[in-house]
């Protein structure tokens, strides 16, 4: 695990050389079972742990409701694609706020999935020097590519995701299985139309989760 937290420890330090009096926003971007959250949560515990102020935030928090998220059908590809979440409350309450011009008064989550219910989050107010650190599927779609100061992504092979994916949820281990062509489906999608990788400034091999390693480093982004 130590090339894990060398990895983490550069990416922190990389984070932390950014900030300033605006609140820094950073992507967490990659495929269903890339380690988004986890990678996120360990980047936290650094930056935490370097004195730097984090809001830690998912996309997770701002799913749709069960019918919007399955109404092009259970296993449609499109509609995990453009139906899982939603981006106007996202921006409003979350991202907005968080911009330069913003008031800094957010609010990191406005509905819990597995209940399939909305949830009543109290806004906080970012003051200065904060960093967002946001995972998540899909981030770099129009609705949201502007917002990131700085974007990770995480990249892993299908069959790593799958199985994965398995591991996590209990879902089926075949990768032709609706519910797995519904997930590698919409990501397929995605990169055609949105070029992630492209964008990332940061890309990390992140298929042995004890041995991650930097695949791009962008001369956009910090040394």
């Amino acid at each position: 695990m130590e090339q894990r937290k060398a990895l983490l420890q550069r990416i922190a330090t990389a984070i932390a050389n950014r900030v300033n009096s605006a609140t820094l926003c950073v992507a967490v971007d990659g495929v269903d079972g890339a380690g988004k959250s986890t990678f996120a949560d360990e980047l936290w515990g650094v930056l935490h742990g370097d004195g730097i102020k984090v809001i830690r935030a998912s996309v997770d928090g701002f799913h749709n409701p069960k019918v919007i998220r399955y109404r092009k059908g259970r296993y449609s590809p499109e509609g995990f694609y453009y139906d899982s979440y939603d981006y106007e409350a996202l921006k409003r309450l979350l991202l907005d706020p968080l911009a330069p011009a913003g008031s800094g008064v957010y609010t990191t989550a406005v509905f819990n999935h597995v209940m399939d219910r909305p949830v009543v989050v109290s806004p906080r107010e970012a003051t200065r020097g904060h960093v967002l650190l946001f995972d998540g599927i899909f981030l770099q779609r129009p609705e949201l590519s502007g917002y990131w100061d700085l974007s990770l992504y995480l990249d892993i092979r299908s069959d790593t995701s799958v199985s994965r994916l398995q591991l996590r949820d209990s879902g089926p281990c075949s990768p032709d299985h609706p519910l797995n062509r519904r997930y590698t489906g919409g990501q397929a999608f995605y990169r055609q139309r949105c070029h992630p990788m492209e964008k990332a400034h940061i890309i990390v091999d992140n298929n042995e989760l004890a041995r991650p390693f930097i695949v791009k480093w962008d001369d956009r982004s910090p040394n």
